[in-house]
């Protein structure tokens, strides 16, 4: 163990209260902050109702669209079109709808390229994006990062027993044989430079994760994440073991 996670919970009744939640939260970020908004994005069911409702009123007019780039906290080495692309599940609930300018749009290249060579390429990306080669905790590279958590701890492409989980150099990284296919992810240094990040969880599956995070178990890949600034759990009931 490493003590109890430092991070401000929020329980939410279910899915769709947890989206709604998570929209008013990031619009509320976004219209806050004058000039560029920076989100890094997470895969998975959970995140895609989230998307959805962005991308329908009353978010869609309300959200400052040409001022926010989107990025991908982890990204499968597979196609775009592929069906289990993060890029693809984005694009189909929220890019394809809403007034997004395509400059604006930073997904990790998986076509024509080598794991390592996408990875270094992703990272020259964000480096270009934040303007300087060295992540400075006073000026975060994300103001608000989006973040899973699976059922083994893990978080964007962080697996447990991955040699990516003592990286602390370079912002990208491959990930070979923790799945089935090679993944892309950022690292824990581009993960945490971030003025705000939220896990969202939902699911009675995630329940024995959820509470193990909460303790600050250090087993978890998740539970290392230290953000430069503040961190939410955002949660629905059913994934919250002891309500107290």
């Amino acid at each position: 163990m490493t003590g109890r996670y430092d991070a401000a919970v929020e329980i939410l009744a279910d899915p769709d209260a947890l989206s709604c939640r998570v929209a008013d939260w990031l619009l509320d970020l976004a219209t806050a902050k004058g000039g560029v908004f920076a989100v890094a994005l997470s895969g998975g069911a959970t995140p895609r109702r989230l998307y959805e409702r962005l991308a329908g009123p009353p978010y869609r007019d309300r959200f400052p669209w040409s001022r926010t780039h989107w990025f991908w906290g982890d990204e499968r080495f597979v196609a775009h079109d592929d069906p289990s692309s993060n890029y693809r599940m984005v694009r189909e609930a929220l890019l394809s709808s809403a007034p997004i300018p395509a400059g604006n749009i930073h997904a990790v290249p998986t076509e024509g390229i080598a794991p390592e060579a996408a990875a270094a390429a992703y990272e020259r990306a964000l480096k270009s994006f934040y303007g300087a080669e060295r992540l400075d905790p006073a000026r975060p590279l994300f103001d608000a990062t989006l973040l899973g958590l699976g059922p083994d701890g893990h978080t964007a492409s962080l697996f447990p027993g991955t040699a990516v989980l003592a990286e602390r150099h370079r912002w990208v990284a491959a990930v070979t044989g923790a799945k089935s296919e090679t993944r892309i992810t950022l690292t824990y240094p581009a993960l945490e430079s971030s003025r705000c990040a939220a896990f969202l969880v939902t699911g009675a599956e995630k329940r024995a994760i959820l509470a193990r995070l909460r303790l600050g178990d250090g087993g978890l890949p998740a539970a290392h994440l230290r953000p430069t600034g503040a961190l939410r759990i955002f949660a629905d009931a059913a994934a919250v073991e002891d309500r107290a």
